[in-house]
């Protein structure tokens, strides 16, 4: 096990996830502590699938249960016991001793669970989320905007975001978003720490397919966008192939459309992938649909592949993707206008070559581990112990 250098806190991150998973808050959770430990560092994961109850099966399967009765209970019943089952969890590896600890939060659930918890650890939240994660329920559409979970969310954010010790933003926006919401966190310990990857040697192999994208198959990551993108090119007389990485509910929504936009040929619905940086190899150009996102840990995995990347100018992406030098935006509202930008990129081989070389750069200068990993570290460490609010 890594020692922890003196004066260095143990990490203990804390999620209510499993560590396996294709969601960004997971693909940060396997980044920070494989670089810590790979920095001498001692990381620990705690979930509440570390509680080794009898019980937790079947209480976690009630959801399946409920969602189909009502989805905001399963959301609700969700939060409720994920949140108990990583409560006792987490005071179960407290107790164990040790030095001094910081918990590292995934989401405002855990990090509520981790101020209950301590005792003398500091606790910092990671703000993954878009501005609220009462938003995220509601834009997927398992609870009502406006409605009693939604609001109760939201109050529970307000309460706990304030009352950590230290908050870490994986974007400028994010931080910029929340701080406009919630004014009072000015007073608390902050850090714009990207989410990173590993750097990547560069590809020798020609691609085989054209376009990459990954990512839940769900509204909110608007993959139909990117299937009608697609169609006007191939109006135009450009048949790109697609490959989507990911799964989700709107798989069979989505398969159907690409049949129906006569391009169903053209699109490989390609499912889960632990480990997609393989796939996005394959290819020549990333293109992202998503409306919001608060950073786009998918972009630079691509980007560290070497691949140009499209996207919309919304969230934390403006904070990656810089137009002309290693990728290109384009726009949500336009599918042809968003064609017109994918096939003058994908026309001019030359372009892409630079455009993904700069994008590898820009991967190892601003967004690799070896970059960031040390200074999120180094910011968790300074969050000072005698400050720890009560």
């Amino acid at each position: 096990m890594p020692c922890t250098p003196p004066g260095a806190n143990e990490i203990v991150v804390a999620t209510l996830l499993r560590p396996e998973g294709a969601t960004g808050v997971q693909s940060h959770v396997r980044d920070i502590l494989e670089s810590g430990r790979r920095l001498g560092r001692q990381v620990e994961l705690v979930t509440p699938f570390d509680a080794r109850s009898p019980l937790l099966a079947p209480v976690f399967g009630m959801r399946q249960l409920l969602r189909p009765l009502s989805r905001p209970t399963a959301v609700w019943w969700y939060r409720r016991w994920h949140a108990h089952y990583l409560e006792a969890a987490l005071r179960k590896h407290l107790r164990q001793g040790g030095g001094r600890r910081t918990i590292y939060a995934q989401c405002p659930v855990s990090a509520e669970v981790a101020l209950r918890a301590r005792t003398t650890e500091r606790v910092a939240l990671v703000v993954h989320f878009n501005v609220s994660q009462a938003d995220e329920w509601a834009d997927k559409g398992e609870i009502r905007a406006g409605g009693r979970l939604h609001a109760a969310i939201h109050r529970q954010e307000e309460r706990v975001i304030p009352a950590v010790d230290g908050l870490v933003f994986v974007s400028a926006f994010m931080r910029d978003a929340v701080r406009s919401r919630l004014p009072q966190l000015t007073s608390v310990p902050t850090v714009v720490a990207p989410n990173f990857v590993r750097a990547a040697a560069p590809r020798g192999a020609v691609p085989e397919r054209d376009i990459v994208t990954l990512g839940s198959l769900e509204p909110r990551k608007n993959h139909g966008y990117l299937l009608e993108v697609l169609a006007a090119a191939a109006r135009r007389g450009h048949r790109f192939t697609l490959t989507v990485v990911g799964d989700g509910p709107d798989r069979a929504a989505l398969q159907r459309r690409a049949g129906s936009l006569g391009i169903g040929d053209l699109v490989d619905f390609a499912g889960f992938s632990d480990d997609p940086r393989v796939q996005l190899r394959r290819h020549r150009v990333y293109c992202h649909t998503a409306r919001m996102e608060s950073f786009g840990i998918a972009l630079i995995e691509a980007m560290a592949e070497g691949l140009p990347v499209v996207a919309a100018a919304v969230g934390g992406i403006p904070e990656i993707v810089r137009p002309g030098v290693n990728g290109e935006v384009w726009p949500l509202d336009d599918a042809e206008a968003a064609a017109e930008v994918l096939v003058r990129l994908l026309r001019d081989p030359a372009r892409i070559a630079a455009l993904g070389q700069a994008a590898r750069e820009d991967v190892q200068s601003r967004f690799s581990d070896a970059e960031v990993a040390p200074r999120l570290l180094t910011f968790l460490d300074s969050l000072d112990q005698e400050g720890t609010r009560a």
